[in-house]
């Protein structure tokens, strides 16, 4: 009986009513979301606290917008573009707004601003520790707890502690840069510069080279590794959390974000490894000297709170970001003085004056000789104003009851953000020409308000903690590089390519060098490299 009535029922076919039960249901729903996009829309474009601040109508109403933009690797160009069109303060996303008012920077991200980290940072942390990271920790309380650690371990005077292990490093790209002169070839001048800030790191932190100079390769497949990882970081951080995993796991149909992934694993596990690696030294006695990963070991001796999950996140954010923004910055400087002789003269009669005079040490030029050249800190300045290492905006929370910003008042909880990479073009503070590199602002000009309204180390208690570290870097290398050797494009009228993915990454800096007569010091200073 049972069968013959379902045999009734199949052979009948459905019914206008079952059809109609089937339809409506999908049917319901896509009109559900119609009604639930379109009150959305009218919400943030009319209710919204946001609302009346300017800006493109599709970021008003969805984060895709902005996501769009970082992705395109020219958000900092898109940005300057819209402050331009509508001013200093500009909506990036429903809930967010660009802010473009240099005397915001105080507001935003000093000391004690109350402005707190939003959940832009979190993709960027190498979640190895329970801790955190000093760079993705939102917590402000925890934070400051937890750098107070490692402080002096950053400061100027520690880190030039080791200034001959970085006179090493200078030593083997200047012996490398008198081969090229030799060979009469074009280099990609980039590139050297990203092998000799990994090469810094490895002095300073883990007591070696890596040995990216002395073989003239990506060691570790680290820079590789950090070009493929940035981008999917950098996208993810500005989707919006809940969408975050479904990002990740879609993500994997494809072989960027597969790569992605990958990369992060792969600087993860650097860091674990010379982490455990100096454990087995240290257990053996046979630690050869010491460096930065030593003093962090004597922090987890005094330290209850410190761990060898806090060192290797130390090392492994050392990897992440102690290279790419030192070199961008490097960059940054030497092509903008190729591109203008005229600024290259000056620096290197400078250069050469100082050491007619005696003034800068043989063989090596120490960092407090060289920020008393006054031309050189200014092209330094210059050079991280016009580009900035981070190309994206640092976002915050208005802290509870609310801010006034640029003449407008934000309620507690928006999010605001300021990019250096556009504040540091503000004509008001920079002069008419803040375009342009012209290093004689910082010497004609109001040096130490130009100083206040520069964002490119960051700002507050979150000023970068390697700072230092970069400063060291560049005032050494530079000064020594142009007493010895002539550098210029192969072609000055080419520009460079950039990508930004957090870290506004230069290439296409094709150059050739050849040795100067004046000042020209032995060379061959190198010796032998350690190997890794």
């Amino acid at each position: 009986m049972a069968l013959g009535t379902l045999a009734s029922i199949l052979s009948s076919g459905p019914s206008s009513d079952t059809l109609w039960s089937w339809t409506a249901l999908p049917v319901g729903l896509v009109l559900l979301c119609l009604l639930y996009e379109i009150g959305w829309i009218i919400y943030c474009r009319v209710w919204h606290p946001l609302a009346n601040v300017p800006g493109p109508f599709a970021a008003s109403i969805s984060r895709l917008w902005i996501a769009a933009s970082v992705a395109s690797g020219r958000a900092e160009h898109v940005q300057r573009m819209l402050h331009q069109q509508y001013g200093p303060l500009v909506r990036i996303a429903p809930d967010e707004v660009s802010v473009a008012d240099p005397q915001a920077i105080k507001t935003i991200y000093s000391i004690k601003s109350g402005f707190t980290k939003t959940d832009f940072y979190p993709p960027f942390a190498p979640n190895i520790s329970l801790h955190g990271d000093h760079f993705t920790q939102l917590d402000e309380t925890i934070h400051a707890e937890r750098r107070k650690y490692v402080n002096s371990i950053y400061s100027m005077s520690t880190i030039l502690e080791s200034e001959q292990y970085i006179d090493g490093c200078i030593d083997v790209f200047l012996d490398k840069m008198a081969q090229v002169a030799r060979q009469g070839k074009e280099i990609d001048l980039g590139e050297w510069i990203q092998w000799y800030t990994f090469d810094v790191i490895g002095e300073l932190f883990f007591g070696h080279q890596f040995g990216f100079l002395r073989d003239e390769h990506d060691y570790g497949r680290y820079i590789e590794s950090l070009d493929t990882l940035l981008p999917g970081i950098a996208l993810s951080c500005v989707l919006p959390a809940y969408i975050r995993p479904l990002h990740s796991s879609l993500g994997m149909l494809f072989s960027t974000i597969r790569d992605s992934v990958k990369g992060f694993d792969e600087i993860r596990a650097a860091g674990r490894y010379w982490t455990n690696l100096r454990q087995q030294q240290m257990q053996s006695g046979s630690v050869e000297r010491v460096d930065l990963l030593d003093k962090f070991f004597k922090v987890k001796e005094d330290k209850a709170g410190w761990d060898v999950q806090d060192i290797q996140n130390e090392a492994c954010v050392a990897i992440f970001a102690g290279s790419d923004t030192t070199a961008i910055a490097i960059r940054s400087i030497l092509y903008h003085l190729m591109k203008d002789r005229a600024c290259m003269d000056k620096l290197v009669a400078e250069i050469d004056d100082f050491d007619s005079r005696d003034l800068l040490g043989k063989p090596h030029i120490r960092y407090a000789e060289a920020i008393k050249m006054p031309y050189l800190v200014a092209c330094c300045k210059e050079g991280m104003r016009l580009h900035p290492s981070v190309g994206l905006g640092m976002p915050r929370h208005v802290p509870p009851g609310g801010a006034t910003i640029a003449g407008r008042y934000f309620p507690a909880g928006s999010r605001v953000s300021i990019n250096a990479a556009v504040v540091h073009y503000d004509q008001s503070v920079f002069g008419q020409d803040a375009h342009r590199f012209n290093p004689d602002r910082w010497i004609d000009g109001n040096a130490a308000a130009m100083d206040r309204h520069m964002l490119h180390f960051g700002g507050g208690s979150r000023t970068c903690i390697g700072k230092n570290i970069s400063l060291a870097e560049m005032h050494k290398l530079i000064p020594e590089f142009l007493r010895r050797f002539h550098v210029e494009l192969t072609d000055p009228a080419k520009e460079w390519k950039t990508q930004n993915f957090w870290f506004n990454k230069q290439t296409g800096i094709r150059a050739r060098v050849r040795a100067r007569q004046r000042g020209q010091i032995a060379l061959g200073l190198s010796g032998g490299v350690p190997s890794p």
